[in-house]
């Protein structure tokens, strides 16, 4: 047991590479400590670790909101925010030696599988999550979840659409609302190369957002449901090949200045009109809201293109699940209060308010509240739920593996500089040689 808890270990400290997929910044140069609600008296004290001090802002607003209609029942909550690394090994390394874990935790998407290893020293969030279920992206909880057992529970749901600039659209004479397939996409992308200065897409070579969504589109992943390599399938090398068709034969797609849509190259080239469109998650919007000042009111959201001519529009893409651990002296409460946080339409509403993130409890999407105007809907106009309640069906769920580090750093190190930049390998080839290296691992 010790053994095979080490090996988790090591493979969560490939962790590094996945700065990005929760959609937020995951880095802390230094450690951050909060007291919520520390002026209340007689008040049960919690302990919350996360990895994003933005995080704390939900927090926030929740501790006063409980407080406020619990008087009998007030929390302090002690907050903590550890550079990502530190908190998810510090983390493992509490529950392994059973001291010192916190009450409540933030987790992240590709470190999960890590605390779900055995029997999982997180408490079962079932009696909270069931009766609500439906009112949910469910896909959104399968990924914190082991034989049928919610542990976690969502921050956003990551819903990848595609954002279009609608100046450059409209110059090269296409109707956006037209591209209903990938198909209809390339040929529009031939008019934007043709009669327009952008490229019509960009593609990352250090990031996965370009390809992973477009392979769980197709219900296609890099692992199948029992944990199964399966990175080199037809399905994900026809995609891969695909996006090279899009750079090299049709020539309507650049490769990502910086490598990801995270860099500063990128945001630049991007604000200045270099590309008529991009394929994000909906947590995207943040980043054109803080790096692309320029490109307000001239980006519209639209579902992703279809493979088929019923196919799936979105894909749930990274995510952040809250925890509470078997080390809480208060379960009971701090179960209830992650319910509390996580699973009323108060807390999906912030959500949304404080964070711009899209709420998992898909029911608030059309809520008077959520359509108030903020700097989301001036940037990106008014019908931003529109479009995630036409997809809420279409959004499947990924399959997460503790070797999803492995996988990951394969293809941003390995398949997608051979494969997109050097053009030294074949999709296929390039595929099948990183699946082998992640079985051999």
């Amino acid at each position: 047991m010790k053994k095979q808890s080490l090996s988790i270990m090591l493979v969560g400290l490939v962790g590094l590479i996945l700065v990005a997929c929760g959609g937020e910044d995951t880095s802390s140069e230094a450690d951050a400590s909060e007291v919520i609600g520390g002026d209340e008296e007689d008040a049960i004290e919690l302990t919350f670790w996360t990895f994003n001090e933005l995080h704390m802002n939900i927090f926030r607003d929740s501790v006063t909101r409980w407080n406020e209609e619990f008087p009998d029942r007030p929390i302090t909550l002690v907050a903590e925010t550890y550079p990502y690394d530190n908190m998810h090994n510090n983390l493992l390394l509490a529950l392994q030696s059973e001291t010192g874990a916190p009450d409540l935790v933030d987790i992240e998407l590709g470190r999960f599988p890590n605390y779900l290893q055995g029997e999982p020293q997180l408490l079962p969030m079932n009696e909270y999550v069931e009766p609500v279920l439906d009112d949910f992206i469910e896909s959104r909880f399968d990924i914190y979840a082991k034989d049928g057992i919610y542990y976690g529970l969502p921050t956003h749901v990551g819903a990848t659409v595609a954002y279009y600039n609608k100046e450059i659209m409209d110059e090269a004479g296409v109707d956006i609302d037209s591209i209903q397939t990938w198909d209809d996409y390339v040929e529009a992308g031939k008019q934007v190369v043709a009669n327009t200065d952008a490229a019509m897409v960009t593609l990352e070579t250090e990031d996965y957002w370009s390809y992973w969504p477009l392979l769980a589109q197709q219900g296609s992943d890099f692992f199948d449901e029992n944990g199964e390599v399966i990175l080199d399938s037809s399905v994900n090398i026809d995609t891969l090949q695909f996006m090279y068709d899009m750079v090299y034969e049709h020539e309507i797609a650049e490769l990502t200045p910086g490598g990801g849509h995270h860099a500063e190259e990128y945001y630049g080239f991007m604000n200045d009109g270099g590309a008529a469109s991009v394929i994000m998650p909906m947590w995207y919007m943040g980043r054109f809201t803080d790096y692309m000042e320029d490109l307000e009111s001239k980006i519209v959201i639209r579902p992703m293109p279809r493979w088929t001519e019923d196919g799936n529009r979105s894909a749930g893409a990274g995510g952040t699940g809250t925890v509470v651990t078997n080390q809480t002296e208060h379960p009971e409460l701090a179960k209830e209060f992650l319910a509390y946080t996580k699973l009323t339409e108060e807390g999906n509403l912030a959500l949304w308010e404080i964070m711009g993130f899209d709420p998992p409890m898909w029911t608030v999407w059309d809520s008077e509240t959520i359509r108030e105007d903020n700097r989301y809907y001036q940037y990106f106009g008014t019908d931003i739920f529109d479009t995630l309640l036409e997809i809420r069906d279409e959004i499947n769920s990924i399959n997460i593996t503790d070797r999803n580090p492995i996988a990951q750093q394969q293809l941003t190190t390995n398949v997608f500089n051979n494969v997109l930049r050097a053009q030294s390998q074949t999709p296929e080839e390039a595929l099948k040689q990183a699946a082998d290296e992640i079985r051999n691992n």
